[in-house]
This record gives C-alpha cells, structure tokens and sequence, in this order.
C-alpha cells in the first residue's frame, strides 16, 4: 500500500506532527528520512527492508556503511547518505556535553553516555573527559583512533587540552572492538602512565573506563587505580 492511500493521521509525517516522533515505529522513522519509496514499494515498506536485512533490527544501522546500503534494492546514493547522516547526528547527540555542564557522580553515568556509541566501533577510541573542579564536564576530546598502547596514547597528547583548559581531573574511557571491556595488561601499564603523568600536573586522573558489547568495566569500581596510583 502506498502511504499516500493511508489516512493523514497514520501516514508517518502527518502521524508525527499530530502525535510527536516517539509515537512512530522504527520502520516508519526511517520512512520520513527516506522520503519515498520505489515503483513496488512504499517508503515503509524500504525501511522494512533496511532494518530487517542483518536480522538486528534498528541496531543495523549503526554499523551500515553507505555501500551496503547501496546494495538494497531501492536504496541510492541520496537515501544512504541521509541514514549515515541521521544516525551520524544521533551518535553525536548522545556524547555531547550540552550547554549546562553535566555532573559525573559515577561510573555507570560516563559509561552511559558512549555504551551506545562505542560497542559498535570496529577500533579501539581512547578519549578523555576533561572536568572541572566540581565534577563537571569542561569537554569531551577523542585522543587516538588505533590499537591502544602506551606509544599511541602519548602523555603530551592526552593531557595537552586538559592543560589548555585548567581541567582539574580527567576520566578516560575507551572501547574494545571484541565485545570484552576487560582491561587487558596494556591498558593497566597505559593508565600507570597517565596517572604519574597527572600527578606531576596536578591533574587527577579518577578512572579509565573500557567499553564493551553492551557493558563496561571501571578501573576504579575494579580497584585498580588505587593499585596502579600506590
């Protein structure tokens, strides 16, 4: 059925400006961004088809690259660009600090802000969050992109911002790619590092938090930094 034949209130930009985006299915969010369908198919019915293609559902998305979706029937080099782009924004929304600076009291509130992100990279991301002497966020800087090691992740680099911006401490967080957000040797001998740098700068480095598939470990909640800081 094409959407045109629905009735105003159930087709997807009538249904989101009378009953607001939340209100909408997966497939018919994808359909607004879509715009139309094709000569067999209407808009929802192609985002059908995007989101059930991996069996993941809406997660699919996340790791799409514009080629594969190119290789949906249906799908050109506009439609792709604008999924890429659309779930480019989303992932930029949820790691940017917005403009009322935002508390850490834990963890899991810094977890929470990259779980979503991060557990679909395919490399490993190191970044730092640079906070004030309240706790909260001064600015949220992506330090390396690559396998982390201590060469890779120089003090000058990760402490140059923190630095520039009078951070009084900094929690590093970073992903692994295979799903285990165990930390591995490197990253104990890489946090070791960055904490006696830290302390000769009088930054405090108060946790290092590796990602996962779906979950995450704090060095801190481990004990580890107290270990490493001794």
């Amino acid at each position: 059925m094409k959407i045109k034949a629905l009735p105003p209130s159930e087709r997807p930009v009538e249904k989101t400006l009378i009953k607001g985006a939340e209100a909408l299915s997966n497939s018919e969010l994808l359909a607004i961004l879509l715009g139309s369908g094709t000569r067999e198919k209407s808009a929802i019915s192609l985002a059908e088809d995007v989101i059930s293609r991996s069996g993941d559902g809406i997660t699919c998305l996340a790791e799409s690259s514009v080629q594969e979706l190119m290789s949906i029937n249906g799908i050109g080099r506009s439609k792709a660009a604008r999924i890429i782009a659309a779930v480019e924004i989303g992932k930029r929304i949820s790691t940017t600090p917005r403009t009322r600076r935002i508390g850490v009291e834990s963890s899991a509130d810094i977890a929470g802000m990259f779980i979503e992100d991060m557990r679909y990279e395919k490399r490993e991301i190191f970044k730092a969050l640079l906070l004030n002497p309240r706790g909260e966020i001064i600015s949220i800087e992506t330090v390396s992109i690559g396998e982390l090691t201590s060469t890779l992740v120089h003090p000058r680099e990760v402490f140059s911002q923190a630095v520039r911006r009078s951070a009084a401490g900094i929690v590093f967080v970073h992903n692994h790619p295979s799903g285990n957000p165990e930390p591995s040797e490197e990253d104990i001998r890489t946090t070791e590092r960055l904490i006696a740098c830290g302390k000769l700068l009088g930054i405090v480095v108060i946790d290092h938090i590796v990602i996962g598939d779906g979950q995450y470990c704090s060095m801190k909640s481990m004990g580890l930094m107290e270990e490493i800081g001794s």
